[in-house]
Formats: C-alpha cells, structure tokens, sequence
C-alpha cells in the first residue's frame, strides 16, 4: 500500500493536460458540491478521479489503453465489484465534448445510491483541502 500511496504522489505531479482539465472542474467541490480525489488508490489499483462519498470514479483514457483493454476489464469488475460506478472517456472524447462528459459524471452522482442527498451548501466545508 505504501508503494501505490508514492506512486499516485508522482502520478499527481505528472498528471496529462486532459486530466489537468478535468481536475479543475472537479476539484474543490466544483461539481454539484461533491469532493474528489485525484490518483487515488483503491485496493491494487490507482485510479484518475473518486469521489468516495457516491463511489464514482472516472477514468480519462489515453491511447496506451487501447493495448491494455484485457488490464482495464479486470480493474473495472474489482472496482464495480467493490460498489464503484466506473465512468471512463477517452482524451479526445473529453476534450471534444467537456461539457456533456462534465454532465454525464453528475447525472452518476446524482443517482449514486450511495450519494448523499444533502444540497451542496451542506455536503461539507466548502475550504475543505482536495487532494
């Protein structure tokens, strides 16, 4: 555990434009009030973006995972498996349409069974530090 928590340290510090993108929209409780984590480990695996409260993870592809695709089955059953919805976007498909990919990760959120359904001005301090 303590060798993923270094590695998703380094992956933060060498994190891809499209995720830089992606994190600002999603950092500091941006989106409908729910915190992320960024390269966050969970289990054997580290993945892009969590928010734990409604175990949503989203997952920005670049072409290396076309030659893993096998790889990225097995980590989404163990984390579906785990109760995680898994959302995953490829680069292009971000950049293109950040908009409808930013509304596809709320409409998740939002019809989590595991979100909460306090309005945003409740759901935590809003200076709460994100990772």
């Amino acid at each position: 555990m303590r060798r993923l928590k270094k590695f998703s340290r380094q992956l933060r510090k060498k994190q891809t434009d499209p995720e830089g993108c992606l994190w600002f929209s999603l950092r500091s409780r941006r989106l409908l009030g729910y915190k992320f984590r960024r390269q966050h480990p969970i289990g054997n695996y580290i993945v892009d973006f969590v928010c734990l409260d409604a175990k949503v993870i989203v997952e920005l592809d670049g072409s290396q995972h076309l030659m893993q695709v096998s790889y990225d089955q097995k980590r989404d059953s163990f984390l579906k498996m785990n109760g995680y919805n898994v959302l995953r976007f490829h680069n292009n498909e971000f950049l293109d349409n950040l908009d409808s990919v930013l509304d596809l990760i709320a409409q998740a959120l939002l019809v989590s069974p595991h979100s909460n359904s306090l309005p945003q001005g409740e759901r935590g301090p809003e200076g709460a530090k994100d990772e």
